[in-house]
C-alpha cells in the first residue's frame, strides 16, 4: 500500500493534465467532464498529500476543489 500511495502523484497529475485539457474544450459536455475530472484529481492529489505529509498540497486541493464544484454547478445546465 505504501508503494501505491508513493506512485499516486503521477496517476494525479495525469488526471490534472487531462481535466485542464478538457476544461478548455469548446464543447459544454467535455468542459462538465473535465470539472468532474478535476474533482478526480483532487482527490488523488489529497490522498498523496496526506501519505507525504504535504499539508500545503492537501490545502491546495481543499480550496481548489471548491472551484472545481462551482464549475460544475456553473456547467450542469448547459451540460445535458
Amino acid at each position: 500500500m505504501e508503494d501505491i500511495l508513493d506512485a499516486m502523484q503521477w496517476p494525479a497529475m495525469a488526471v490534472t493534465v487531462a481535466a485542464a485539457y478538457l476544461v478548455a474544450s469548446k464543447g459544454r459536455r467535455r468542459r462538465h467532464a473535465g470539472f468532474w475530472t478535476f474533482v478526480l484529481s483532487n482527490v488523488l492529489w489529497i490522498a498523496w498529500g496526506l501519505h507525504a505529509a504535504a499539508y500545503a498540497v492537501v490545502a491546495l486541493q481543499l480550496f481548489l476543489g471548491v472551484t472545481n464544484v462551482r464549475g460544475l454547478w456553473k456547467t450542469r445546465a448547459t451540460a445535458l
